[in-house]
Parts: C-alpha cells; sequence; structure tokens
C-alpha cells in the first residue's frame, strides 16, 4: 500500500481510532494483534471484505418543527459532539468497562466538552458568598435560582448554610447554524469512500 496520508488525517484517525479502541472491543482487539503482530514481524492477512447491502442517502426531508423550536440547544449539543464527542460517550453502554477505561474516556470527553462551554459560554456563581458561609433567603425568592434543601418547614426568611453557589451564564457567543443545516443533527454520519 503506498497511499499518501497528511498529519491532519494522521491526527483525525488517531482520534477516532482512540475511541474505537475503547468502546469497541473487537475493533480493539484487532489492534492489538496488528501491534503484536509487528513486533514479530509478520502481519496477519488483511481481511475479506464482505459485500455490504448499499444505503441510499437521499436529501432530508423539510425540517421538523420541534427542531426549529429547539435549534439553539441542539446546536449546543452539536458543539458538545463534536468537540468532546459528548453523545458517543452518552450513548456508549459502559457498564461492562472497567473503571479506569471509563475514567480515561470521561477526561477526554470532559477535555473536549471543558474546552468548548468556555468558548462560547461564560459563567457566574448565582450567589457570591463562599460555600459554607450562612446565607439568609428572605421571602418572595427565586426558586429557580436558589432550591432549599434539609429541614425546609415555616416561612422565609430561612437561614442555612450554603452548600453550593449555582452557576448563571452571563454571555453567550454560539455561532449561527448554517442555512440549510439540519438542526436535530447533532453529528453527520460518517461514510468513507474507498
Amino acid at each position: 500500500m503506498n497511499e499518501q496520508i497528511s498529519p491532519m488525517q494522521r491526527f483525525l484517525l488517531a482520534f477516532v481510532a482512540f475511541f474505537a479502541v475503547l468502546f469497541n472491543r473487537q475493533f480493539a482487539l484487532g489492534v492489538h494483534q496488528v501491534r503484536e503482530a509487528q513486533k514479530k514481524g509478520e502481519l496477519p492477512p488483511a481481511p475479506e471484505k464482505a459485500a455490504l447491502p448499499a444505503t441510499v442517502v437521499t436529501p432530508a426531508a423539510a425540517e421538523e418543527p420541534a427542531a426549529r423550536k429547539h435549534r439553539d440547544a441542539l446546536h449546543v449539543l452539536a458543539i458538545l459532539q463534536r468537540d468532546g464527542r459528548f453523545i458517543d460517550f452518552l450513548q456508549e453502554d459502559i457498564a461492562n468497562f472497567s473503571d479506569g477505561e471509563v475514567g480515561a474516556a470521561a477526561r477526554a470527553v470532559h477535555e473536549g466538552c471543558r474546552k468548548a462551554v468556555h468558548s462560547y459560554f461564560s459563567f457566574a456563581p448565582v450567589l457570591s458568598d463562599p460555600e459554607g458561609a450562612n446565607v439568609v433567603v428572605d421571602s418572595g425568592f427565586d426558586a429557580s435560582r436558589v432550591s432549599l434543601t434539609g429541614n425546609v418547614v415555616g416561612n422565609p426568611p430561612f437561614r442555612g448554610t450554603l452548600r453550593h453557589h449555582g452557576w448563571q451564564v452571563k454571555e453567550i457567543k454560539l455561532p449561527t447554524t448554517p442555512d440549510g443545516q439540519d438542526p436535530a443533527v447533532v453529528a453527520p454520519a460518517e461514510v468513507e469512500l474507498p
């Protein structure tokens, strides 16, 4: 095989192969066998190509009203998938993986998703007091901003300990979704051409 592969193609291949090895036991076994054969100076025979039934890809149907209504939320999911493989990670059944395998995958997903979130959103605490501080919650408080836990009886004002300062979005810098892009597609199907 005298095929040229660019540095970017190698990078993308390594990224995809990392998750394939992590989440696909059969693929991981194949990679392991190739590595072992390389160490011994012998490569296993190339697998025979099985004829796969062809799927005809047709133009997408008109955008569904629900997808239009939730376009921004779907766009955020698409960004998390693109940058952190978030949907792939959540769709994978991790019950049969070791804690170490899950931890390694979670670290990669966390890094990509954290980068994406910090690129498009800025956050601030809901309450500026440090966690552990004594706080007073007056009557008329906004229950979407303050959640009461523990022994909640009686009427405000409530006195308690701040366990988590909460988060609120201060700025959103989402890129616009290109016209004609189906917002319901958070990760396009990938078709490799021979």
